[in-house]
């Protein structure tokens, strides 16, 4: 009996391990993929519409724009805004007000902070935002990227309360080792800042390797806070047309919801 008892726990630990080999064996990306991309870019900034989108039309790749409600690119630009959605890239909730974790950051402005938020009003923020970007795009689904990567609001984590709210959510992090790592509502991404065309390369390679993914959070172009110059830019983008036989580049929705159907 004692034998027994010794060996069912073995058969139960073989029997996980074997589950999870085979779901990470069974997740392939469409086609002759290796590796997905996604090109995000933060905030809502004029250089976005001005460098980016037609940086990214040039080469015939999609990106996502997370925009705060209080964008003053959106709120001026409106109809150009409106265009890009119309041209294939995404438009995503970051906010009405970005606010940030005030004890990470000086700038963050008292009434923004989210060591004072609630849970409720983090939720009335993102739904709100969520209308509004409907307003503007028509839209009904939508994914959001959490902002300065944020996720608790007076130290408790509102990312089980975003599940039915998004498609998906965008954090920060390494590249996953393997697809069944990645928690659809917090994804991981790289915030780059000044990084040169081969480190943008080197990435993509890097979750190429591991058959993941790649996530993008880019904020300026071409000049600004947390920037990546043109050039850069524009090296990532051609490497990544270069290879569009095996490198998947899409917009974050799209990507998550592939990811979210093959589960």
């Amino acid at each position: 009996m004692r034998t027994i008892f010794l060996i069912i726990p073995c058969l139960l630990t073989s029997f996980s391990f074997l589950l999870a080999q085979n779901s990470e064996q069974d997740f392939k990306w469409p086609g002759q993929y290796q590796v997905a991309v996604c090109l995000t870019y933060d905030d809502g900034l004029d250089c976005h519409i001005d460098i980016a989108v037609p940086e990214l039309d040039s080469y015939d790749l999609k990106g996502t724009f997370y925009c705060t409600g209080f964008s003053n690119s959106l709120r001026n630009r409106m109809d150009d805004w409106r265009a890009i959605t119309e041209k294939g890239h995404e438009i995503g909730n970051h906010t009405l007000f970005h606010p940030c974790n005030g004890g990470r950051f000086d700038w963050v402005k008292p009434e923004y902070d989210l060591r004072t938020y609630t849970m409720a009003q983090i939720r009335n923020e993102l739904m709100t935002a969520n209308t509004f970007l409907t307003a503007v795009d028509g839209m009904k689904e939508r994914t959001f990227a959490y902002t300065c990567s944020d996720f608790e609001v007076n130290n408790v984590s509102f990312v089980d309360s975003l599940r039915n709210m998004f498609v998906a959510a965008r954090s920060d992090g390494p590249i996953p080792e393997s697809m069944d790592m990645v928690d659809l509502h917090f994804a991981p991404s790289w915030g780059v800042v000044d990084p040169s065309g081969a480190d943008l390369i080197n990435y993509v390679e890097e979750a190429r390797k591991k058959g993941t993914m790649a996530i993008f959070m880019f904020h300026s172009v071409g000049g600004g806070y947390l920037n990546v110059s043109k050039e850069a830019h524009r090296e990532l983008l051609e490497y990544l047309t270069t290879h569009k036989d095996v490198i998947w580049t899409d917009t974050f929705m799209k990507v998550m919801k592939y990811i979210k159907d093959s589960r």
